[in-house]
């Protein structure tokens, strides 16, 4: 649709506030909800699904080593908002076609409270998943500060869950970072960019088939136009290889602006989109972004100024950008990302343009924030301590419909057996090896890692290779990572220390079309009876150490559990011991 860009002002989401205080732990609830929400001042109210009936959802501020508990609730219709594929994994006709289970991205967790795909539940716990555990989750949040987000996890509809709104951000804070006087408060914004479609009656649009477009503005609702072409050969509705909409919104606003003063500005930027990536830049002359965090938390120190920074879907960056010297311009974020990335495609609509800035001529008060030379303590994993070095590849296949299906390992999301099994406390060396034509946001639950090197490959992992020289690394890569870019014709290396928690997670591509349709793995923290998470690791940052996770505030969640598993609403507040599906064996899985 035609919809004039910069007209709304940049919404900031709400922070959610607990409703009690369980165990002298703050306890919070959230509600999913369809609700209708104005995106676009000339588009007629838009239905969407939200997090306490908002999109994106509410802000949680955490602090670290303060752990709460949160109760998800599913109040959604019980058909679902958006076209449903029965045949991807998950989905069949004897499953509900609206299922939620959240997952925080980017957190220390175990399994149980990981957002695990088939955790899911229905409306009001009517039915669920059989990785299914409990209604109340808990986030001991022992980590470093940084910028997490939350979003459906739901196998098979992630996809469609998160285009509908299911997400929001999380964020974790310490009195350290408080001390380094970043700009805070009203200057600092939380961006989250997404690329929606709409009808022209303001309803999201998104493919029954890969192929179908948004009507143009000028047709009729969607009840009185004629229904696109089927592919009488696929599935109806059918997954589409990747989804890509025609207009940016920021926050859940399509093309806001956001009036700033010309002062030092702190931006945490997320990309929430399905799989559209983005290049972003500032359209005023010598106005650059200096990196100081990634999706770990902050750097050690920060970047020299850049005048561009590259983000796939789920990446984060934590930015500062100085707009002292542009009093009274008016600045456009753009964005020039092929789409798909990097191979562009003609039937993708191109976002040059995500929001705009206005810089006012004066400040509300003296600006006394500042850059300061070294941000954290930061631990530079050592490839000389991995015990293991893992190929991984990337590769395509076709599934019974003739329809493109991308793989991991050229294995199928529940396939047998578990072949990535790290034990507790071990580093280990991940190499992904890219055989297809698309860069890929490669995601592991539970973990942060660093981007040892990329380069180049010919040939297969199982015969002789060669493997070039090592590509530069950007800024925005350079610190603590839970979703890396992997590039094609490229072996990317990440080197990651496993724990504090043991059990299976999910590993996956973050292109929620790839990962519906199988571009999913789990792994297996295995046991270590040789590590003990509660000693401390020499060189290991206090904020980064697996002993937080031990302290006293979690000992009742940590590794003195002795609450047996239960569904009884009356101990869903605690923190229960793993429950047996969480230790099964590879061999038993699934």
């Amino acid at each position: 649709m035609l919809l004039r860009k910069f007209v709304d002002a940049l919404p900031i989401p709400s922070v959610i506030k607990p409703i009690d205080m369980k165990n002298g732990i703050p306890y919070y609830e959230v509600t999913m909800k369809q609700v209708k929400q104005k995106l676009h001042r000339d588009l007629p109210p838009t239905t969407v699904w939200g997090y306490n009936g908002m999109y994106p959802g509410p802000t949680f501020e955490t602090r670290r080593n303060q752990p709460i508990l949160v109760k998800w609730q599913n109040k959604l219709p019980f058909e679902h908002l958006l076209p449903v594929d029965r045949t991807l994994h998950g989905t069949g006709i004897d499953q509900p076609s609206v299922r939620t289970v959240v997952h925080l991205h980017g957190g220390r967790v175990k399994p149980e409270n990981d957002g695990f795909p088939e955790a899911w539940f229905t409306r009001d716990f009517k039915n669920f998943g059989d990785k299914f555990e409990h209604k109340v989750y808990y986030y001991p949040n022992c980590q470093r500060p940084t910028t997490l987000w939350y979003h459906d996890h739901a196998v098979g509809i992630t996809r469609l869950n998160v285009y509908a709104g299911l997400a929001g951000f999380y964020l974790i804070r310490d009195e350290a970072e408080k001390r380094l006087k970043l700009p805070s408060g009203k200057f600092e914004v939380p961006l989250v960019i997404q690329d929606r479609s709409f009808y022209p009656n303001g309803e999201l649009f998104y493919p029954t088939q890969p192929g179908h477009q948004p009507p143009p503005a000028d047709q009729p609702p969607p009840a009185d136009q004629p229904p696109p072409e089927i592919d009488s050969t696929l599935p109806n509705p059918s997954v589409v290889p990747e989804f890509f909409g025609d207009t940016a919104l920021v926050n859940g606003k399509v093309w806001p602006f956001l009036e700033v003063e010309s002062r030092k500005y702190r931006f945490r930027i997320l990309n929430g989109s399905n799989a559209r990536f983005y290049n972003l830049q500032l359209s005023a002359p010598n106005l650059k972004f200096v990196v100081i965090g990634t999706d770990g938390g902050l750097l050690e120190k920060p970047s020299q100024p850049v005048s561009q920074i590259l983000l796939a879907p789920a990446e984060r960056v934590d930015v500062i950008v100085d707009f002292s010297n542009h009093k009274g311009q008016n600045i456009i974020l753009t964005n020039d990302a092929p789409a798909p990335f990097p191979n562009d495609s003609p039937d993708a609509p191109a976002i040059p343009e995500i929001m705009q800035f206005r810089v006012k001529q004066r400040v509300s008060r003296r600006d006394r924030s500042y850059i300061p030379s070294k941000l954290s303590c930061f631990e530079r994993l050592d490839k000389k301590d991995a015990i293991k070095i893992r190929t991984n590849t990337l590769v395509e296949s076709i599934d019974e419909f003739g329809r493109l299906k991308l793989l991991l390992n050229n294995m199928d999301w529940n396939q047998l057996p578990i072949t990535e099994t790290p034990y507790n406390g071990t580093i280990e060396i991940w190499d992904l090896y890219n055989f297809t034509p698309d860069t890929h946001p490669i995601h592991l639950h539970l973990v942060q890692f660093q981007l040892l090197s990329r380069a180049p490959f010919t040939g297969n992992p199982n015969n002789p290779l060669y493997i070039g020289d090592s590509l530069p690394i950007d800024p925005s890569e350079s610190g603590w990572k839970d979703t890396i870019r992997a590039n094609p014709g490229e072996v990317t290396r990440i080197i990651a220390r496993f724990g504090p928690f043991t059990g299976i997670y999910p590993w996956h591509c973050h292109i929620l079309e790839h990962e519906d349709h199988e571009m999913m793995r789990p792994y297996e923290v295995l046991e270590n009876k040789q590590f003990n998470p509660c000693i401390p690791i020499p060189g290991v940052c206090l904020d980064d150490s697996f002993t937080q996770c031990c302290d006293e505030k979690h000992e009742h969640c940590g590794w003195k559990e002795n609450k047996e598993h239960e569904h009884d609403e009356s101990s869903s507040h605690d923190c229960h011991k793993p429950h047996p599906r969480y230790k099964l064996s590879r061999r038993r899985y699934l």
